[in-house]
């Protein structure tokens, strides 16, 4: 089978197993940005399972590129999450430089924090550790974008870093936005000191400690230290 035709079989389960109370109720979670199926995660799991490595057997490095954007631009947020993962598995065809492009793409596309925030740990975080040439320049442009979520990207991209974390870009993007008043980047603060907390506790506290963040970024950062 071609590309297209694995995508239509896809379409084709995802209608046969949709449920109309369900979608009601998880677009409604997401205030109604995206018509859904109505299908849960492990359901969707079992249809994808064996359609996704059909679709992995025909995926080159020339054609995945394609073959998510055509995921992502169908309209039912399932098919956002199918791409998402899709793009995942196919690590070993990322192209150094036009990878990265389609994922920015990703993140200002359809965009709220249940894409993104995979886009950003599991994609362009894998990403940077591949090819670090251009993170700092992509990762400033990011940073200074008025565009929140590639702001939010910026933050927590570096979310399973562990000791490879670049502390001085974490502390720059961080006072960049200490003052936002917005909900996705208080938390995005919050998380990303969080989660290097878990390697480096000292450093978290020691931060929280000299800088003024908003009360739910401290929170957030201190949850478990």
């Amino acid at each position: 089978m071609q590309y297209l035709e694995i995508i239509e079989h896809i379409t084709a389960e995802f209608e046969q197993n949709s449920n109309l109370a369900q979608a009601e109720k998880m677009a409604k979670y997401m205030r109604n940005l995206f018509p859904y199926y109505g299908i849960q995660k492990p359901i969707r799991a079992m249809i994808l399972k064996p359609l996704i490595k059909e679709l992995l057997k025909v995926s080159t490095a020339d054609n995945v590129e394609t073959i998510t954007d055509i995921l992502w631009n169908k309209p039912q947020r399932e098919f956002q999450y199918v791409g998402m993962e899709y793009a995942e598995k196919t690590e070993k065809l990322w192209q150094e430089n036009t990878s990265i492009r389609l994922f920015e793409n990703l993140i200002v596309t359809k965009s709220w924090w249940d894409s993104v925030d995979f886009i950003a740990s599991h994609l362009v975080g894998k990403y940077f550790l591949k090819w670090n040439s251009e993170l700092p320049i992509i990762i400033d442009n990011w940073n200074s974008s008025d565009n929140l979520w590639l702001n939010r990207t910026a933050i927590i991209f570096q979310l399973f870093y562990k000791d490879k974390t670049d502390i001085e870009l974490l502390t720059k993007v961080i006072l960049t936005h200490k003052e936002s008043k917005e909900f996705f980047i208080q938390k995005a603060i919050g998380w990303s000191l969080r989660q290097y907390g878990y390697t480096n506790p000292e450093f978290v506290k020691s931060f929280v400690g000299n800088h003024a963040l908003a009360p739910l970024s401290k929170r957030e950062a201190l949850k478990n230290l």
